[in-house]
């Protein structure tokens, strides 16, 4: 549909250009050519100010404004060349200066206010649930966004046959209805969505490029391709990783072993966040809750492993 109209656009400003041409001394055929210059040029301009925030939109209007006063101020003294230059310059100053700076004019106007970007869940936080309880803290500021898009994935899984993934859904529309009473941060569900785009994650990261948004996300793939377009992400797993309790070895640890290790006379147990915990001559404790003193730590890619002897 888009594609249409820009092509409409086109054929439009091409005959508009031929008129004008016609009844001037541009000729018809430099008038098209005119007609489709400018009309090429406001597409291009329209693309890229539909893809801008409104807060970088306006604070861009607002620095060639601010610019443009400035460079009025240099009229007459300098010679018309120099003066055009400088006009130029300070135009496209202000447009920089204004887009890049213009998210932080709402902090003049929300006193004692910390400006924040907007979070934008994906299905994969959702369903897990984590972000719930991280929400209901306060540690997330600024607004939670959760596309319809999203809210129709988990619709999706939850009417699905598979009574696994049907669970699964279920608990995500638990989860989007305990944010939506007990989050400290607003949450918003929003309408936008982008057809001529498919994949959901893709969609994603377009909604937060123009939000100005970061993505809070479980999913490895979606952290991935989103910081290769620049997005921010919060990963809700890297967040629990860093905040698993640390233990050096001395300290003293309550487990209880739950079966044997892959070495013998080796028992294994776990701890409340799932680090596991291997317990030498610790098989004959299957099944107890004892006190182990911890020997050391191995850092491996897919988690820590926590070695130790029954304290005695």
């Amino acid at each position: 549909m888009r594609g249409i109209f820009y092509v409409f656009l086109f054929v439009l400003s091409a005959l508009i250009g031929l008129f004008v041409g016609s009844f001037s001394s541009l000729g018809w055929l430099f008038g098209s050519f005119l007609g489709i210059g400018f009309g090429a040029f406001g597409v291009g301009l329209g693309h890229l100010l539909s893809k801008m925030s409104l807060p970088s939109l306006l604070g861009g209007i607002g620095g060639v404004l601010s610019f443009w006063v400035l460079a009025k101020a240099f009229e007459g003294l300098c010679p018309d060349w120099i003066r055009f230059f400088l006009h130029l310059t300070l135009l496209v100053m202000g447009a920089i200066v204004g887009t890049r700076k213009g998210p932080e004019f709402k902090a003049f106007f929300k006193k004692g206010e910390v400006l924040a970007t907007p979070k934008i869940l994906d299905t994969s936080a959702i369903i897990d649930g984590r972000i719930a309880d991280i929400c209901e803290t306060g540690f997330i500021e600024g607004s939670l966004l959760i596309p319809q898009f999203v809210l129709k994935e988990i619709q999706y899984i939850a009417d699905l046959p598979d009574p696994v993934r049907r669970s699964r859904g279920r608990r995500g529309l638990d989860i989007l209805s305990r944010l939506q009473k007990h989050s400290k941060a607003p949450v918003r569900i929003i309408e936008e969505d982008y057809p001529e785009i498919k994949e959901v994650d893709l969609k994603l990261i377009e909604l937060a490029r123009r939000k100005g948004g970061k993505i809070i996300t479980n999913d490895y793939n979606l952290n991935k391709i989103a910081k290769l377009h620049g997005i921010d992400v919060l990963n809700v797993n890297e967040l629990s990783q860093a905040l698993r309790p640390v233990v050096l070895p001395g300290e003293s640890l309550r487990i209880q072993v739950l079966k044997e290790g892959k070495e013998p006379e080796q028992g294994v147990g776990y701890l409340e966040d799932g680090t596991m915990v291997v317990v030498e001559d610790g098989k004959k404790l299957i099944g107890q809750e004892v006190e182990i003193t911890v020997t050391s730590v191995l850092q491996t890619p897919s988690g820590r492993i926590i070695f130790g002897r029954e304290k005695g």
